[in-house]
């Protein structure tokens, strides 16, 4: 009798012990729409750039109308004419509940940095990781023609006074954002022997570029990548 009544109870406890496992994996396993989204939208996986001083090269200007054969996936695509800033973000947002534009403007105003101080260094692994071919390319060359020209350009980044949002649209399946900086900058032109021939290292400027940042909605790959560099017409 005693067995009898200590088998029913093993088997009772494994139906309660199974209910209880079924119930932990419906709520751990449940994605309920909340979830934060990748705070580092720009690859950089808490990777900093090591410091190289305040000195770093100006970036080229890569403008869309010089790229000849861009990937298809990243190319950067004219803003279409009718499109406003809310419009493109409500799209986007449409295509990737996740995006923020705030948290953009942010993420873009560390990635320019973090870009600014990689170039300096002439790291191309950073670059690469945040950077499409093509524009990687750009500043390859760039840094190849300044050593073959026997100068060296500096920028001293003082800081950067705003990073905000100008554009965001959709073409195809790639989402498009494009952010205007404003940075105070010391921009000199030094000889090969470390003499100054263009500019003064003691005057503060503001200089604007304007970045264009794409992202495939359909990866599953959070980042951005960089496609375009530009200054203001």
């Amino acid at each position: 009798m005693n067995d009898g009544i200590q088998f029913f109870d093993i088997i009772l406890l494994a139906m309660i012990a199974g209910f209880v496992i079924l119930r932990l994996r419906s709520v751990l396993g449940r994605r309920t729409g909340n979830e934060q989204p990748p705070k580092d939208a720009f690859g950089r996986r808490n990777r900093r750039a090591e410091k190289v001083g305040d000195t770093v090269v100006e970036l080229p200007d890569r403008r869309a109308a010089d790229r000849a054969a861009a990937d298809p996936a990243v190319q950067a695509a004219p803003k279409p004419a009718e499109a406003t800033l809310e419009a493109g973000i409500a799209q986007i947002q449409v295509a990737d509940r996740n995006f923020d534009p705030d948290q953009l403007a942010n993420g873009a105003r560390a990635a320019f940095e973090t870009i600014v101080e990689a170039f300096a260094k002439g790291d191309i692994g950073t670059l690469r990781g945040l950077l499409s071919n093509e524009v990687l390319e750009g500043f390859k060359s760039a840094l190849a023609e300044h050593e073959a020209a026997g100068h060296v350009l500096e920028t001293t980044v003082v800081g950067i006074k705003s990073a905000e949002l100008i554009e965001a649209y959709m073409n195809g399946r790639t989402a498009f954002a494009t952010v205007s900086f404003v940075s105070e900058q010391i921009n000199v032109t030094r000889d090969a022997e470390g003499n100054v021939v263009e500019g003064d290292d003691n005057r503060v400027t503001d200089v604007p570029d304007i970045w264009t940042f794409a992202r495939n909605t359909r990866s599953r790959d959070p980042n951005w990548t960089l496609v375009e560099t530009r200054s203001p017409n």
